[in-house]
């Protein structure tokens, strides 16, 4: 059984208005991961994901990418060994962006 891990990564480039937000929870759900996206004010994507580490490889590896009208400029990922569980679903956080 794969280690079970905890992601918080911070995306940068054009990927708000661009669906990237689903896109990322649509992978998310699809791989049986954890957490939440959101949209910060400063214009990036916050994610933060819970699951085995080879769903979690997988699941970086296509954020990197982001949806056709995305460009992704940045994507800087912090793993820990240590999930939560707090979570029980993998949502998209609809509310205005938090300030950092």
């Amino acid at each position: 059984m794969d280690l079970v891990e905890r992601i918080h990564a911070r995306v940068e480039g054009r990927v708000q208005g661009v669906g990237f937000r689903w896109f990322t929870a649509d992978l998310a759900l699809r791989l049986g991961l954890t957490g939440f996206v959101r949209n910060l004010a400063d214009g990036a994507v916050e994610a933060v994901a819970e699951g085995p580490s080879a769903d979690l490889e997988r699941w970086i590896e296509q954020i990197r990418r982001g949806p056709p009208m995305s460009r992704v400029l940045s994507c800087t990922v912090n793993m820990t060994t240590e999930p939560t569980g707090e979570y029980e679903r993998f949502d998209i956080v609809h509310h205005k962006p938090e300030y950092k």
